[in-house]
Order: C-alpha cells, then structure tokens, then sequence
C-alpha cells in the first residue's frame, strides 16, 4: 500500500513539481524499475522533444528568410542595416547546420514546410518594412539548399 501510494505522489509530480518528476522518472530508468514509470507523461515529453526541434528549426529558417528577403527587397534599409543582416543570415545559417547535423532527419520536415514558412517570412518582412505584400515575390527566392548555402546571398 505504502509503495502504491508512493507511486501515486510521483505520478502527481508531473502536475505539482516538473523537475522533481523528470529527477525521479530518469532515476527510475537508470534503475530499471520500468514498471513504476509514469508512462502516459514520459511519452508526452519524448514526444514533446522532436515537437520543440521542429518548431526551432521552424522559427530559425523563418528568420533566416526574413533577413535574406530584407536583404534582396528592402531598398530604403539595406544601406544601414546591410551589415546586420548578413550577420543574422550567417548565425541562422549555422544554427540550423548544428542542428540538422545533431538530428539530421529533421531536414526532411524542413523540406516540407518550406514552402509554408516562406510564406510566414513574406508577411513578417511586409509587415516590418511597410512594404505591400506583393512586393516580395510569391514563390520562394531560391530553393532550400540555396537558401542554406553559406555562400549564397540574393
């Protein structure tokens, strides 16, 4: 009975003390007791980790488009902030190399929402420069291998 409600307080961690909880479930995997495991919770938050890849990825290629339309179509900035941006394309460029080279299955996804985050990356720089939406071409400027390319700028 005891153990039973031991094991009930360590499931209501997840809710009441998140770092308590991932303390006890990594010393429950180190010590095999799998049959004490808080499952349900454990599959969320592995889950949750390919989830929270994507959307830095995600928001990574979105800002690396941002700067490389800003680059090539706002003509009233590039002057003074030319510089800055090419800075920004080259960290964001870098970050995702790290990160597809950590998790190199994740390209394929970025392959897949290209397309989509290009479109994100449209309407933010339209909305940042005042410039119509239009302005900046519908299809993509490049494809993604261009965009990733360390050499490449519009």
């Amino acid at each position: 009975m005891a153990t039973e409600l031991t094991h009930q307080k360590y499931k209501q961690l997840y809710e009441t003390d998140y770092n308590l909880w991932v303390l006890e479930t990594v010393k429950k995997l180190q010590n095999r007791e799998l049959d004490s495991l808080d499952w349900k919770n454990l599959i969320d938050e592995v889950l949750d980790l390919s989830r929270r890849e994507k959307r830095r990825l995600e928001s990574l290629l979105t800002r690396l488009l941002e700067h490389l339309l800003k680059l090539k179509y706002w003509d009233s900035k590039r002057e003074l902030n030319q510089n800055h941006w090419q800075r920004e394309i080259r960290n964001f460029r870098k970050q995702i190399k790290r990160d597809l080279k950590a998790s190199p299955s994740l390209k394929n996804y970025l392959v897949e929402q290209f397309s989509e985050l290009y479109q994100d990356a449209r309407e933010l720089v339209s909305d940042a420069s005042g410039l119509p939406l239009d302005h900046f071409p519908e299809p993509p400027i490049a494809p993604l291998e261009k965009v990733l390319d360390e050499n490449w700028l519009p």
